[in-house]
């Protein structure tokens, strides 16, 4: 435990990139099975226990299970332990957290209601993230596949239209998909089935008056068959509400494939060709939208290569259309500095055609 006064950065020297990379994964999103984290960072979960094993006993990180009804357990769930937190802000430069607040915000964690949802959600990104995964892939680029990976929080902060913060999106999760030379940008919507299908068409409303498509397409994660067919009726009843240029795509969870929300798993739904059969298409093949950032692989975030900053201009014309480009509040204090968020210095962006097949 951190004493006031005593400072001790020796932990975090004796940390290895990859778990560097997991405590800043943790920080953002939350919470991750042994499972995810396996798929992204080891060659086998046996090692990936291991190594969480020795993670827990230096405090960097806090485990927890679920009992189940019936007996037995859930998977061990992982969140950033006190002395993880503290490192990842001092590593930043950001006031750590008080140990009581931690201690709730864990509580919180471990007890709320949206915890399968986010890990849920967090499963699809690992899947993709799967691909990187430096153990078990020997990339030539190893700036591909997954190039961002944004949660909620960090979409909320990027994607508003004026200071009000009325405007805000909020998708379960921002991703670029990098492969065969195609930048495929995606908002996910990831569906357990527990809303009523109304429910989940209403939520369009906000992608409508937002410039979606200049963003990226609108990828739905159904927990079923079933549901995918019953979300692909609601969306042909509302066709006449939906923008012309809005690009949807729709899976279910128990279409199986080797490489998994990146295989062949995805039909394409637009106000153009409505709900005719278009074949399942890889994630890489789906229409290309949104900025196009030539990029670099070294980011202080993992899965970050490809992200982009709400003051960057180029960004700020897309999200104000024809309207006067906002200005920088001296309220908010935005800054490229190591505080602020991130910021490429050697980014370039550019706008491509929408793809001609999907126009």
């Amino acid at each position: 435990m951190h004493r006031g006064g005593h400072p001790d950065a020796g932990p975090w020297f004796r940390l290895l990139d990859r778990d560097r990379r997991l405590l800043a994964l943790l920080a953002e999103h939350k919470v991750l099975t042994t499972d995810q984290i396996a798929t992204i960072e080891f060659a086998s979960v046996r090692r990936a226990q291991d190594r969480l094993r020795k993670l827990r006993e230096m405090g960097m990180l806090f485990a927890f299970r679920e009992s189940l009804y019936g007996g037995g357990t859930s998977q061990t769930r992982h969140a950033l332990g006190y002395l993880g937190a503290r490192l990842i802000a001092a590593q930043r430069a950001q006031k750590p957290p008080a140990p009581s607040a931690h201690a709730l915000d864990l509580e919180r964690l471990a007890c709320s209601p949206m915890l399968n949802h986010r890990l849920g959600v967090n499963d699809f990104f690992c899947a993709l993230a799967a691909h990187r995964n430096p153990t078990r892939h020997a990339l030539s680029n190893p700036a591909q596949g997954l190039t961002q990976w944004w949660s909620e929080r960090q979409c909320a902060e990027v994607f508003w239209t004026n200071y009000s913060g009325d405007d805000k999106l909020t998708p379960d999760g921002y991703g670029c998909w990098e492969q065969d030379g195609r930048t495929v940008r995606f908002f996910l919507e990831y569906d357990t089935g527990t809303e009523s299908l109304s429910i989940v068409t209403a939520k369009l409303t906000n992608y409508h008056g937002f410039p979606t498509d200049r963003f990226g397409i609108l990828l739905f994660s159904l927990h079923s068959a079933r549901r995918e067919t019953g979300l692909r009726t609601a969306l042909r009843r509302e066709v006449s509400s939906f923008a012309p240029s809005l690009v949807i795509a729709t899976t279910s969870r128990d279409l199986t494939h080797p490489d998994g929300p990146a295989g062949s798993v995805w039909a394409l739904w637009t106000p153009h060709i409505g709900d005719a059969d278009t074949g399942r298409l890889r994630l890489a093949d789906l229409p290309e939208r949104g900025p196009r950032i030539l990029h670099h692989a070294s980011t202080p975030q993992p899965y970050a290569e490809a992200a982009f900053d709400h003051f960057d201009p180029t960004i700020q014309d897309l999200l104000y259309l024809n309207k006067t480009r906002s200005t920088t509040p001296s309220s908010i204090g935005h800054s490229n500095d190591e505080t602020g968020p991130a910021h490429f210095d050697d980014t370039m962006i550019e706008i491509p055609p929408p793809d001609d097949d999907w126009a």
